[in-house]
């Protein structure tokens, strides 16, 4: 029987590498329309998949959980089981690795709004709602995704032989490479049942410090590399009368303060999975990144 999804925010990167992982295993995708009737919409499918994200933190606390509540009507009117893409936000500063024991103690005004829309769909779950997995990843990685924090910021300068941080460079940081999190989504969903009705499942990914990072590029390049800091107080600076900035600036005590997500519940479901090798992907970031990447050495085999 063909198995149909839904995929909110198609065009975005969880919600894009998600909609690819399904196709090829042979769901049929449909791309849900901003605006139109969600319910309508997600009628006959087995499937939503929750990648609608207001761009740059624009109004949260409204959309998000207008979103939320849209995506619950939808699920449970359709009978379909909902797929929703996590993040860190509303673990504060609890101690690591995080998993789905870690309290929820955000210190961030976003930290609580995700906290309250994870607690939206826990609550649907477990009260005859629709069933819910939540996998949380870390910052995203996509090489061909220009807007990402790694394409945008941290590697920006590398054809200049420099790697940006966003604060201590020898800090721990828990990052995302979506395709492999949209393989693991797609190895979730096929469990079906075997799930509980909430399933909040950290996607651990690789986390690696920006020292780290430098030094990979620079064997991979073959061209030394040095870790420069971005100016923090900018954000200060351009907050009053930029909204992005002054979003960021709220979460950038992540770029301080040491975190990874731990493998062992994705381990337990999807003992098979496997993380595409972190040399992998910083050297598809450079390659996507062009000249300004710098020419791989051999040892890329690119």
């Amino acid at each position: 029987m063909a198995k149909t999804a839904l995929v909110l925010g198609a065009s975005g990167g969880f919600g894009g590498q998600v909609a690819l992982a399904l196709q090829g295993a042979g769901w049929t995708v449909n791309r849900y329309k901003r605006g139109t009737n969600m319910t309508a919409a997600a009628r006959g499918a087995q499937l939503i998949v929750n990648g609608l994200n207001p761009p740059g933190y624009h109004n949260w606390e409204k959309l998000i959980p207008e979103i939320t509540a849209q995506v619950i009507a939808a699920g449970r009117a359709s009978g379909a089981t909902v797929l929703v893409p996590g993040n860190v936000y509303p673990y504060g500063k609890e101690p690591g690795p995080w998993g789905p024991d870690t309290p929820h103690r955000p210190n961030s005004r976003k930290g609580r709004i995700r906290a309250t829309m994870e607690a939206s769909y826990r609550q649907a779950a477990e009260h005859g709602g629709p069933r819910t997995i939540l996998l949380r990843g870390g910052d995203f990685l996509l090489p061909e995704a220009p807007q990402m924090l790694m394409n945008r910021m941290i590697l920006s300068k590398v054809g200049k032989g420099k790697i940006t941080a966003m604060g201590p460079s020898d800090v721990l940081h828990a990052y995302a490479y979506l395709p492999d999190m949209a393989r693991a989504a797609v190895g979730l969903v096929d469990l079906g049942t075997a799930l509980p009705a909430y399933a909040d499942i950290p996607f651990a990914g690789h986390a690696f410090t920006i020292n780290d990072l430098a030094a990979r590029v620079a064997r991979l390049t073959g061209r030394p590399m040095k870790v420069t800091h971005f100016p923090l107080w900018f954000f200060t600076l351009v907050s009053p009368f930029w909204e992005l900035a002054r979003e960021l600036r709220e979460m950038l005590y992540l770029n301080s303060f040491p975190h990874q997500m731990d493998p062992a519940t994705l381990r337990h479901w999807l003992p098979d999975y496997r993380d595409t090798p972190l040399d992998e992907v910083i050297a598809a970031h450079l390659l996507a990144l062009g000249p300004q990447g710098s020419a791989m050495s051999t040892q890329t085999g690119r």
